[in-house]
């Protein structure tokens, strides 16, 4: 009961800020809007005026709230105002490329862990590619796959697994290098074979590690997707509704397709989460 008293507090606390923020901001245009039509306005007047624009620089939640609901509720799935089906199409590309990312990372940190040579020549590789701008990379992306056929949704599954393979590697490199030496020195005695240590030991002592870095990287799986879609001129996903919203100076479209990005990544989470909790649980772990 605590715990959702302080979240709802916290969650007032930033709503006030930002009808505040957007008083400060809208306040501009109101008044310039007020002193051309030669009239007084009054605070009230100021204020409901702030939050009612038809485009402001920082729109006001309930108007957020209700540009969501339009596009959500009162939308059929399948209309391309609807935001559901605007965040299918970014949805596909996220799972895919978490699904390419996850595996590469996984994959990696097992040849990490177990060969020294990888260890010295793919990990500085792997920590270097994250020094390269997404922005700058996602249309030379798009560019080559498009010479050669590549279409639709890979080209942004890629995009989206390049952002997700590196918290994934970090992470399980992390989680099979943590057994204590007690237990490897354990097994050792055992005589048991590197495939044995990993399946008995390394790997179950990982899954913390693991699920940790799955929650970072289904994020960042979903920012790529969402990034590959810039630079194609996309007309169908939250990518595009952002396009859409800057072209027109739409920011209540803007606001609405980030908050609805928001949600998405955090159900994402929430259903790594459960997992997580399930498998520890029938791990023994929890």
């Amino acid at each position: 009961m605590r715990s959702v008293v302080s979240i709802c507090v916290v969650v007032g606390a930033l709503i006030f800020v930002w009808y505040l923020a957007a008083v400060s901001l809208n306040s501009t245009w109101a008044l310039d809007k007020a002193k051309r039509a030669g009239a007084e306005i009054g605070t009230i007047e100021l204020i409901l005026d702030t939050w009612s624009q038809e485009k402001p620089k920082l729109p006001a939640p309930h108007q957020v709230a209700s540009e969501l609901w339009k596009t959500t509720v009162e939308k059929k799935i399948t209309s391309k105002r609807s935001l559901i089906f605007h965040s299918w199409i970014t949805l596909s590309s996220t799972l895919v490329g978490f699904l390419i990312g996850t595996s590469l990372g996984i994959l990696l940190a097992i040849g990490i862990v177990h060969n020294n040579a990888m260890n010295m020549s793919v990990m500085p590789w792997a920590i270097a590619s994250q020094t390269i701008p997404i922005l700058a990379i996602a249309p030379m992306i798009i560019v080559v796959l498009n010479s050669i056929g590549v279409q639709g949704l890979l080209p942004k599954a890629i995009i989206s697994s390049y952002l997700c393979f590196f918290p994934v590697v970090v992470g399980m490199v992390k989680g099979l290098r943590s057994p204590d030496k007690i237990d490897t020195d354990l097994l050792q005695t055992y005589n048991a074979t590197n495939a044995q240590k990993f399946w008995k030991l390394r790997l179950p002592t990982s899954m913390p590690f693991l699920f940790a870095s799955l929650k970072v990287g289904i994020s960042a799986s979903l920012v790529g997707a969402i990034v590959g879609e810039l630079p194609t001129g996309a007309v169908r996903g939250l990518g595009a509704r952002l396009l859409a919203g800057s072209y027109y100076g739409q920011t209540i479209q803007i606001w609405s397709a980030l908050i609805m990005a928001a949600i998405v990544a955090a159900a994402l989470v929430g259903i790594l989460a459960l997992l997580q909790k399930l498998m520890l649980k029938r791990m023994g772990m929890t």
